[in-house]
């Protein structure tokens, strides 16, 4: 858990976080997986217990965790809603979800639908406001815990059916990681998962890369490249 650096290679332990890369995937395509894919995957399998038929709504669909929940949810055959902006209507559906709603004319918080797991991969909303729109034991998911989600998380563990659940997924143990690369890469070799990509950036333009993710318009992943 080490940051603020690029390099061409980094030394890992051998039993590390660790899984050889797809076979139909190139480098910088692999790249883009175990962000989204090792935050979405704990989630909804472990925190939201996802199951088939289940109808599954995903906040920020079209960003790294959330094109990622996307697909996870439909390989575990749940009815899937994305909420994301206008111009990324056509992603999310493309990514298999049955539903889009776009945010910026709608409020999925008040056309009355109920969801049994709502995941906000982004942290734009809040439990209080998503309460309602939950179905009896349904379970609200985020990224981007606050303190009164966490004090949220606290209460409806003891009290309530609709429940607040949020997991520290980079600090899992690096076993943990690793099976859950294994996974991924059957899913994908399987053709039942994709990266996203929105841009590519040779290395000598990371500044420009960064300031690109920081106008928080960027689809999936923005990949860096080296020659």
């Amino acid at each position: 858990m080490s940051y603020g650096t690029y390099a061409e290679y980094k030394c890992i332990p051998e039993d590390g976080a660790l899984a050889t890369i797809p076979v139909n995937l190139k480098y910088e395509e692999a790249a883009a997986i175990p962000n989204g894919a090792l935050t979405a995957l704990p989630f909804l399998r472990d925190k939201g217990n996802i199951q088939r038929g289940q109808k599954v709504l995903i906040n920020g669909a079209s960003g790294t965790v959330g094109a990622a929940a996307v697909q996870i949810s439909k390989y575990y055959e749940a009815e899937v809603t994305g909420v994301c902006s206008t111009t990324n209507l056509g992603l999310v559906r493309s990514l298999g979800a049955d539903k889009v709603i776009d945010y910026t004319q709608e409020d999925f918080t008040k056309d009355g639908q109920t969801y049994a797991v709502i995941f906000d991969a982004v942290g734009k909303s809040s439990f209080s406001c998503c309460k309602d729109s939950l179905q009896p034991g349904g379970i609200y998911l985020t990224t981007v815990p606050s303190l009164s989600t966490l004090l949220q998380m606290f209460w409806t563990s003891l009290w309530g059916n609709k429940k607040v659940r949020f997991a520290a997924t980079g600090l899992r143990s690096a076993n943990k990681k690793a099976k859950d690369l294994v996974f991924m890469k059957k899913l994908i070799e399987a053709g039942e998962f994709h990266p996203v990509i929105d841009r590519r950036y040779p290395l000598e333009k990371i500044a420009e890369a960064h300031r690109y993710v920081e106008t928080g318009r960027k689809k999936g992943d923005v990949v860096i490249t080296i020659e």
